[in-house]
């Protein structure tokens, strides 16, 4: 049959899957089933682990259009299967936003096969399928599924909502298009206890202990039996009740504002009252006045809205939403989520009030709906999230491979041995199973999560709190970590440092107080106090922390129009500033009319900040004045750009350098007096391109945004610790450059190298200007290279003193044209890139991404707010927002500052180096007890039950749960932690300790066997040398027979050796300093092993009759006992010396044995570190530029 051609779903998306349709085939399914009956169901549980040869296995493959069931892969490195059961309802169109000429308004709509439009004889047929609570719909164009996000989809103008979807639905076409985007709600079904009990059954270690268990039965091993059933047990119900509380709360979050009564709008007047649930795309609804949740995302087209919207961003500052514009240049462009969040009412976020015309409703046009929404998006990353990518796990799959693969080989071993012994073929089948149960132990998964769960307990301490566990594994590895500036390596709060007036195209000298009577009046201060976002909420003045700063220092008084008095004006009432009565200048406080006229202002029209823009400007009126005027508050260079030439001082530029290089937040001010004809109405519709032109600077606000305490100390730690810190911020370049020369990111000796690059222009190709922020002295190009030692094991003192001396930073306009134009320069440039400045949130994202395809383990400390992707974008993404943000990001830290970064990550490489421990025991448990049945099946025996019993719960479980309780060592150290079990020291260790415990059970196997008084053992037995009359009694008594051949003297030996073992071992692997603190810390594991190396040596030495009766353990000489000692005191010392050689000397000797001195590491960004260090012309020189205009770009001279 021809292989049809793969289709591709959700293109160039994060989730993006290749789709394969099938339909049932009767022949496959037939043969399934008799399948599945003669393999008692494994067949079935086979299909279930792998769907897709579940569905190649009972389908034939067609095309989508005719398919029943579809097959699903994410493209991306996970390359996840999934199934989809394709479903057809029917309607009167074929997509959602068709218009639908039904002449019967009242028609049902519900996708039942009797719908009959008026326009058509037949409804169409929709074929459709749902995956991860989205719909996907089938396009006969397309050939091929795609899924409708909202009234996006139909790419509308800004002018076009207004003018034709300002006034609502109809109920019919409501109806009809909630066929295809069903409810608005986002539900989050928490499954039944019995349904997550099958699921969590039939995870296929469950399968293994079931038949591990089944097994153990049938030879009567009843006690052990029943200790891995109880483990079990456990292990599910904490499963199952941590599981079903994630769901629980994630309901709880989402229900609890999900369903609200809404005031939807039928024509331009009428309203209904309905549930949030009935909404669709392209529904109007009416903002209430004392606010709402929003139940959808929406944009507004009448009137204004205060919203928080900490739900998304993590910032509770509350912003000021605007209508959508309706005309100028804004209103022809296409409407996008994204471009207007500015007039986007998110899903989620809470509107507090609403500021409106009489007679006139708020309004907003619903855009998305349910799952679609902003909110809905991140409810679904959490309850959909990709399989963390941990080379740990990868490699513990492959390694029980190799413990399958020893088991077959004992498997096959036993067989032969008791063919050639002719045991009964239900012996041979029972205990050939039982050995691939000993190689591949069952406790293997609780031990291994037992170390995570230990350090979550201990980050919960610590006040870091963590929704997803297995990242943590993931925080050991980090070797690069991004900060976010402002509320992260700095204080949340600006503090005003002073203003630099400009008149007449010059500076005035800097001023500290804005409160001074001379400046009440000024333009300069009525900027300060008007273009602002601020309003009160409960009569407390609420918005920006920089806007409350800039207001709060001039000691102007805010004043809101109240509901009652809005309601008896026209024109909405606007939001009035004055000064304080003993602030007003003397000359005017005799006249009220001056006093009104000159210092009361009121903001008639306000444009909100958009970080698209970098500004925000408002239109005022000075109370009794006839003109208008607008001001304009943003960063300096847009500003600056903004206004007459003329009326910027010639010293702008280097004023503004000034500030910046000392680390200032500067904020540049501009005015603009309108002209007089200039109505209340007209002002309303004017475009902001027009108002936000031809303004006149009025100077600069400089704040000082101070660095938390903490903030130099962390990243000296992490610096020291080989971890790579870089900073991700939104703020002015060479602000982020100063502070991060204050923190100790840039060192003072070291260059910070500006990549200033510019999209193409005309016929000019892009280019990338290399700015220097210093002039050093001219250094030969050796000396600029750094040595960097390629083990990650071994420290070199001199590493910094050879360190290359350069930084770049990069602005967020240079990254994006960076990315499209210069891909070749992108891993270059963020090899040695330390800031990044005015970054948007997506490229942030971005950053993230592109520093993970070099092979940094990627950290990102953040407040919350926009970093909301690149958190969870990055391996180990850390909020510092206790709010709903948090939901985005792994862990998240109620203090405020970065010094939960460095605890993090020391206990994250505590928790792997616990996870390597565990698992090396484990391994080594499961291999001595093999090699001591191997042993013993040669003769026919086997360990005892009460033996397995005693070896598996009192020592092993005890042991390797309290082995995982080292806390993390106090400091980060330089070396980092292994990140793979497939290692040449791990591998060696665990190899050297296989070999010798082999060597020791088989020497004493051997040497038992040499003794004078060895003997098959039989219960007459007279190794202990019993009294005569004592052995004439036994030999009258009828004493039972060992139909298992258990009681021997081999036996006895072995499981002396063994149990020994099992705690060297354990001692042996539990590794301290320097990741973990040292052992003797751990006083649990401590005690644990002393008290069973105590009972050990108690019933080697002084036997106990009940106790080797309950042991099965026989009688045997008192000097064989002292030999025993011996050979365990030897296997310890031996042990311990293999170790601790392999540590220190592992990787060397591993090297030099297999000629890898000189290879160089797999990771990518070293591979690149040492490309660079033999490239003569990078960096670039100074004022050189770098031009895209061929695949190797040339560096030419200015």
């Amino acid at each position: 049959m021809k292989t049809r051609e793969v289709k591709i779903i959700n293109q160039g998306l994060e989730d993006e899957m290749e789709v394969w349709g099938y339909r049932p085939c009767l022949w496959k399914i037939v043969l399934v089933g008799l399948g599945t009956l003669c393999s008692g169901g494994l067949l079935l549980l086979l299909l279930y682990w792998l769907p897709q040869w579940g569905i190649k296995g009972t389908c034939t493959q067609t095309s989508l259009r005719d398919a029943h069931t579809l097959l699903l892969r994410t493209t991306d490195e996970f390359r996840q299967w999934f199934r989809a059961k394709v479903h057809v309802m029917f309607a009167p169109g074929r997509k959602p936003f068709d218009s639908l000429d039904l002449q019967c308004p009242d028609q049902q709509l519900n996708g039942d096969k009797d719908l009959s439009p008026v326009h058509d004889d037949q409804p169409v047929q929709i074929i459709y399928f749902t995956h991860h609570s989205t719909k996907y719909y089938w396009n006969d164009v397309m050939q091929n599924f795609e899924f409708y996000r909202g009234l996006e989809d139909v790419k509308l103008s800004c002018s076009s909502i207004h003018s034709d979807h300002s006034s609502g639905l109809s109920k019919t076409l409501q109806k009809y298009r909630r066929l295809f985007f069903g409810d608005n709600e986002i539900a989050v079904r928490v499954p039944s206890l019995f349904k997550l009990l099958i699921k969590e059954v039939l995870n296929p270690f469950y399968i293994f202990q079931l038949f591990s268990v089944a097994l153990w039965s049938a030879e009567d091993y009843y006690y052990y039996a029943s200790a891995i059933v109880l483990m079990s047990v456990i292990s599910i119900a904490t499963s199952l009740y941590t599981i079903k509380k994630q769901y629980v709360m994630l309901h709880d979050m989402v229900a609890a504002h999900s369903v609200v009564r809404v005031s939807m709008c039928r024509g331009n007047k009428e309203t209904e009252e309905a549930m949030s649930t009935e909404l669709v795309p392209g529904d109007v609804i009416s903002i209430p006045a004392n606010g709402m949740i929003m139940p959808c995302d929406a944009v507004l087209i009448h009137g204004n809205c205060i919203v928080n919207e900490s739900m998304l961003t993590g910032e509770s500052v509350p912003v000021t939403k605007t209508g959508l514009p309706s005309s100028g240049d804004e209103a022809t462009s296409s409407y996008s989520i994204e471009e207007h969040k500015r007039h986007t009412l998110f899903c989620g976020t809470h509107v507090i009030q609403t500021r409106f015309y009489t007679g006139e409703l708020v309004k907003a046009v619903v855009v998305r709906t349910g799952f679609s929404t902003e909110k809905g998006q991140l409810v679904r990353s959490i309850l959909y999230p990709k399989p963390t990518d941990f080379k740990l796990y990868r490699d513990a799959y492959l390694f029980l491979l190799c413990l399958v693969g020893l088991a077959g080989i004992g498997f096959i071993y036993t067989i032969v041995l008791s063919i050639m012994n002719k045991v009964p073929a239900k012996t041979i089948i029972v205990e050939s199973l039982d050995i691939i149960t000993i190689t591949v132990p069952p406790a293997l998964p609780a031990a291994m999560t037992a170390g995570i769960v230990y350090a979550q307990r201990r980050l919960k301490r610590a006040g870091i709190f963590c929704i997803s566990p297995q990242r943590i594994n993931m925080c050991g590895q980090l070797n690069l970590v991004c900060f976010d500036k402002t509320g992260t390596l700095t204080e949340d709060g600006l503090d005003l440092w002073g203003i630099q007036r400009a008149v007449d195209g010059s500076f005035f000298p800097p001023e500290s107080d804005a409160t001074k009577e001379s400046l009440v009046g000024s333009t300069f201060v009525a900027c300060m106090v008007t273009c602002h976002s601020l309003t009160k909420i409960d009569g407390k003045l609420s918005g920006d922390p920089l806007d409350l700063k800039m207001f709060g220092a001039t000691g102007w008084i805010l004043e809101e129009p109240t509901e009652e008095e809005t309601a008896l004006h026209n024109p909405i009432m606007p939001t009035v500033v004055r000064p304080p009565q003993h602030t007003v200048p003397e000359a005017n406080q005799n006249d009220p009319l001056t006093l009104n006229m000159s210092c009361e202002i009121g903001i008639v029209r306000q444009f909100p900040f958009s970080s698209a823009l970098q500004r925000m400007s408002v239109v005022v009126r000075r109370l009794g004045e006839k003109h208008m005027d607008a001001y304009l508050k943003g960063a300096p260079e847009v500003v600056a750009s903004l206004c007459k030439q003329h009326t910027v001082p010639q010293t702008f530029t280097d004023t503004l350098e000034t500030y910046t290089r000392q680390g200032f937040r500067v904020i540049a001010l501009a005015h603009r007096q309108l002209e007089s004809k200039l109505s209340w109405h007209k002002v309303q519709s004017l475009s902001r391109d027009l108002i936000e032109s031809n303004m006149e600077f009025l100077g600069l606000i400089i704040m000082q945004n101070k660095i938390k305490p903490e903030t130099a100390g962390v990243l000296h730690e992490l610096q020291q610790a080989n971890i790579r810190t870089l900073m991700v911020t939104g703020d002015n370049m060479l602000t982020a450059i100063s502070v991060a020369r204050d923190c100790g990111m840039v060192r003072a000796h070291e260059r910070v190298i500006i990549a200033d690059a510019v999209p193409p222009k005309d016929f000019y190709p892009a280019s990338i200007t290399w700015h220097y922020t210093e002039n050093p002295a001219p250094t030969v190009k050796g000396s600029q290279t750094v040595n960097i030692n390629l083990e990650d094991g071994i420290h070199d003192k001199h590493q910094n003193q050879q360190e290359q001396s350069y930084h770049f930073a990069v602005s967020g306009r240079a990254f994006a044209v960076i990315m499209e134009h210069f891909p070749q320069l992108v891993q270059k440039l963020v090899l040695r890139a330390t800031v990044f400045a005015r970054m948007a949130p997506d490229q942030k994202t971005q950053l993230v991404d592109v520093l993970q395809s070099i092979d940094y383990i990627v950290g990102m400390c953040g407040d919350g707010a926009n970093d909301c992707g690149a958190l969870k974008k990055a391996h180990s993404g850390i909020s510092l927002s206790e709010l709903e943000a948090s939901v985005a990001s792994p862990f998240t830290s109620s203090t405020s500052n970065i010094s939960c970064v460095p605890s993090l990550i020391r206990e994250g490489r505590a928790a792997l180096i616990t996870s390597f421990c565990v698992f090396k025991f484990m391994a080594l448990y499961s291999i001595i007890q093999y090699l001591s049945v191997t042993l013993l099946y040669s003769i026919l025996s086997n360990l005892g039950d009460f033996q397995f019993l005693f070896i598996d719960v009192a020592i092993i479980l005890i042991i390797v749960f309290t082995m995982s309780l080292n806390p993390a060592w106090k400091e980060l150290v330089w070396r980092r932690p292994p990140s793979s079990l497939i290692s040449g020291p791990l591998l060696c260790s665990v190899l050297t300790q296989i070999l010798t415990c082999l060597a020791f059970q088989v020497l004493a196997f051997l040497l038992v066997r040499q003794q004078s008084w060895y003997e098959t053992w039989t219960p007459q037995s007279d190794a202990c040398n019993i009294s005569r009359s004592d052995l004439t009694y036994n030999l009258n008594v009828t004493i039972p027979k060992d139909q298992k051949n258990i009681k021997n003297y081999e036996n006895t030996t072995l499981f002396y050796i063994s149990s020994f073992q099992y705690l060297s071992v354990a001692v042996v692997f539990s590794k301290g300093k320097p990741f973990r603190q040292p052992s003797y810390k751990n006083w649990l594991f401590m005690l644990s092993c002393i008290a069973l190396y105590t009972f050990l040596f108690l019933i080697l030495l002084c036997p106990v009759p009940a106790i080797d009766s309950f042991l099965d353990i026989v009688c045997v000489p008192h000097d064989w006992r002292l030999t025993l000692v011996i050979i365990v005191m030897v296997n310890a010392a031996v042990s311990f010396l293999m170790e601790e050689s392999i540590d220190r000397w592992g990787s060397s000797f591993l090297s030099w044995l297999f000629c890898r001195r000189n290879k160089s590491s797999k990771m990518r960004y070293l591979h690149l570190t040492m490309e660079l260090q033999d490239d003569a012309d990078w960096p670039p020189r100074p004022f050189t530029v770098t031009y895209a205009s061929s695949p190797q770009s040339h560096i030419s001279a200015l």
